[in-house]
């Protein structure tokens, strides 16, 4: 059921907690009536549920950040620039990745996203310097694993078509298992007497999408990338990590995400593949703790997963599936996008309008909405990539 916003019901908004509210979206289209209503008094509504129910809100105490270049050189048999960066959180220290065609002319596009084992595994490049905090080879002083996730960062090929990639290890940032919140940044957030977030504060994916911001802060510095044209993007959990990112981060110009499944671009209320209940059973350190009162209750979520595409607009948004990856549910990723279409129109852009799936390997989406259904399993490849350096073609030069 498609449903029209009253005043009165924006002006509850306003005023209400961030309780389910009795009248609401579900997973229904976003059918706002006004540009005016949805940024004046619907989107600020739901930027706070997805806050405080959802992935939790940054804590008022900040850590400083600081940002020092530590190593330059050249990769890919001198075609591509390498530069890495340390970034300090607090006490905390992360490595940034640069990779930009050498040959470059001008400010650099690029592609910004977290990686899942370690800088070093994106690339054979030897000169990567290896985190602290990397997994370890099975043999004390062995390498570990370089080059191990080539596959997903194809970096010549995105060099050769004029862009940069720019990644960072999730594990520098917040470890990816419930550790009580002791091992990442979060303690730099603590207030006084503080000892892991409240239930409306962060998890570890909001830590995750908080520091692709501070990434973001350097890239508005450094003088060879095109700090406005940035394309943050994700596979699985980090794809949830981009959409968020890209929700609350206005700078970054075109946001993906592959393979993300629920809590990322699926419709949680359709209860297919990987639940509510499932994800903060098995990854209770990822939402916010008061997301909880959703398992196995997805109905009782005020907005779905469509309100966090909807956040984006009227930026370019690009949500993709994989064929034999029930788990994310690839038809709830697809309408979540569709459900959000109905906001990227108050902007005067198009967005999706078949209620119908694409085939796979069919891309679809000439406007600001783009979505492909690709063959295989829950993984990111040269394919997907093809797609995403094509939509940012379009967007960022119009080609």
């Amino acid at each position: 059921m498609k449903h029209l916003l009253t005043l009165a019901f924006a002006v509850s908004i306003l005023t209400a907690s961030a309780q389910p509210l009795e009248q609401k979206f579900g997973a229904d289209p976003l059918n706002i009536p006004t540009k005016r209503e949805w940024q004046k008094r619907v989107r600020p509504a739901v930027m706070e549920f997805f806050q405080s129910e959802v992935y939790g809100k940054v804590p008022p105490t900040q850590p400083a950040v600081a940002f020092r270049i530590i190593g330059e050189g050249k990769a890919f048999d001198g075609k591509v620039l390498r530069r890495e960066v340390e970034m300090t959180i607090g006490t905390s220290k992360a490595l940034i990745l640069i990779y930009l065609p050498a040959n470059h002319k001008g400010k650099v596009p690029v592609f910004l996203g977290m990686n899942f084992k370690g800088n070093h595994q994106t690339s054979l490049d030897p000169e990567i310097t290896i985190s602290a905090h990397a997994p370890r080879g099975k043999e004390l002083g062995t390498d570990p694993e370089r080059g191990a996730a080539v596959s997903r960062w194809p970096v010549e090929m995105i060099t050769e078509a004029g862009y940069g990639v720019v990644t960072l290890y999730r594990g520098d940032i917040d470890p990816d298992f419930d550790d009580g919140f002791q091992n990442g940044i979060h303690p730099h957030f603590y207030a006084e007497g503080q000892t892991k977030p409240y239930a409306d504060e962060w998890g570890t994916i909001g830590a995750w999408a908080w520091s692709l911001s501070r990434v973001m802060d350097y890239l508005e510095s450094d003088k060879d990338i095109d700090h406005k044209r940035v394309a943050v993007v994700g596979h699985s959990r980090l794809g949830k990590t981009s959409l968020w990112a890209g929700a609350q981060d206005k700078r970054f110009a075109i946001v993906i995400s592959n393979d993300s499944g629920c809590g990322g671009a699926a419709l949680s209320m359709r209860k297919y593949g990987e639940t509510v209940a499932a994800i903060n059973r098995n990854f209770p350190h990822w939402f916010c703790d008061n997301y909880n009162k959703y398992s196995n209750n997805e109905e009782a979520l005020w907005i779905d997963q469509q309100g966090l595409i909807a956040l984006i607009a009227p930026r370019p948004v690009y949500v993709a599936s994989a064929s034999l990856d029930d788990w994310a549910d690839p038809e709830g990723e697809y309408l979540s996008a569709l459900h959000a279409s109905p906001v990227y129109e108050l902007y005067g852009k198009k967005g999706l309008s078949s209620p119908t799936m694409p085939a796979i390997n069919t891309p679809v989406g000439e406007g600001h909405i783009g979505y492909h259904l690709r063959e295989g399993r829950h993984d990111i490849n040269a394919y997907d990539w093809a797609q995403y350096i094509r939509f940012a073609n379009r967007h960022f030069f119009g080609k």
